[in-house]
């Protein structure tokens, strides 16, 4: 009896084994529920150090200089003595310096960086991350997306690669490189907070990245990039109170940073499209003045005489319901629509004027550099 039990031993072993097995990794066999895996979790990489030896060899860290002027005392700087002696008191001239970060997008030379890093640098010093160094000329600047593009001759010049900003999720993985305080290159790890902010009052086309990734003076021209080393944005500005890193800072989509890049390197400038009116939001109380319950649009508060909204007929006063067949919801939208449209376009609108409605046509003219969100 033993020598039998002995016999069945192995077959019954090896079959619990074999159930086992079954049961982990094949439940539905079975009709078990299946586990599911926590792909969080298993996505999760525990370091980030591959996309940044992608990535930081093409962010450079800028160094510039420019001659300011100013009293030789501060007591000088008194607004009585300046009301009487106007701009004749004694003035001495200062070197002052400024820091920076740009990225090289090119194996040309082209870099890009913020407008208010280089504006009215007399000479600007491009340091790479392997210790080379030159100097950098200015191609061009859009002060109203606060971009400018640098050039640089060096050979064997590292270049990042674009990612998709359009495509960039709330709470994917954001990493920032830069150069803040001047203390050499430096890396900060975050998400992606928000993405398309806009109204902030920092720049006149606003399409912000937000990131709660660390971006201090010194980190602006930066990169902001993905999990992969790929540019997602250009660092901007910071929301701040002390001037350091509150958790809220703001990077131009690479996207829109290119289309300014291009449209600099082969224009000489930013071309975009411009109507010549001013607009201001429908409130609600405006909009139920003009009977416009359900309906949205933005109020023409001035024309631009000889502009092209003027010679298609446009009043102030006029109400635009659409422009080119989208909804006008909100001045700083249908402003963009426009400056996305080429020069020399011809437009349809949509226009509710004393209650009626008109169609009114208008040929897109180019925008001119002013301050301001007009349109």
């Amino acid at each position: 009896m033993r020598e039998q039990l002995r016999q069945l031993g192995w077959p019954v072993l090896t079959g619990l084994l074999a159930a086992l097995v079954i049961m982990s990794w094949f439940p539905d066999w079975l009709g078990l529920p299946v586990r599911q895996q926590d792909s969080r979790n298993a996505a999760a990489p525990d370091s980030y150090a591959a996309a940044v030896s992608y990535a930081s060899p093409a962010v450079a860290n800028l160094y510039s200089t420019k001659m300011v002027s100013e009293p030789i005392h501060p007591l000088l700087s008194d607004p009585a003595l300046r009301h009487f002696f106007g701009d004749s008191l004694p003035q001495q001239r200062r070197l002052e310096s400024s820091l920076g970060s740009a990225v090289i997008m090119s194996s040309g030379g082209y870099l890009l960086t913020n407008n208010h890093v280089i504006a009215g640098a007399e000479q600007i010093v491009v340091a790479l991350k392997d210790g080379r160094e030159t100097l950098g000329r200015v191609i061009g600047s859009d002060p109203e997306t606060d971009l400018a593009v640098l050039k640089i001759d060096l050979p064997d010049l590292p270049v990042i690669s674009a990612g998709k900003s359009d495509q960039v999720r709330i709470g994917d993985v954001a990493l920032a490189i830069g150069n803040p305080f001047g203390v050499g290159q430096t890396v900060t790890m975050g998400i992606v907070s928000a993405t398309g902010r806009n109204q902030l009052g920092i720049n006149t086309y606003e399409d912000f990245i937000q990131t709660d990734a660390a971006i201090n003076p010194g980190n602006s021209g930066g990169a902001l990039i993905d999990a992969t080393g790929r540019l997602l944005g250009i660092n901007t500005a910071i929301f701040s109170r002390s001037g350091g890193s509150q958790g809220i800072g703001f990077a131009i989509p690479v996207k829109l940073a290119m289309s300014v890049m291009e449209s600099i390197i082969e224009h000489g400038q930013v071309v975009r499209g411009w109507l010549g009116l001013e607009v201001q939001a429908l409130t609600p109380e405006l909009a139920e003045t003009f009977g416009l319950q359900q309906r949205t649009g933005i109020l023409v508060a001035g024309v631009l005489r000889d502009g092209p909204a003027a010679q298609a007929g446009l009043l102030p006063g006029d109400i635009i319901l659409s422009i080119a067949g989208q909804p006008a919801v909100d001045g700083r939208s249908s402003m963009n629509q426009v400056a996305n449209m080429r020069p020399g376009k011809r437009v349809e609108m949509e226009v509710l004027r004393q209650g009626e409605l008109q169609w009114l046509q208008a040929e897109v003219g180019l925008r001119p550099v002013i301050a301001g969100p007009q349109q």
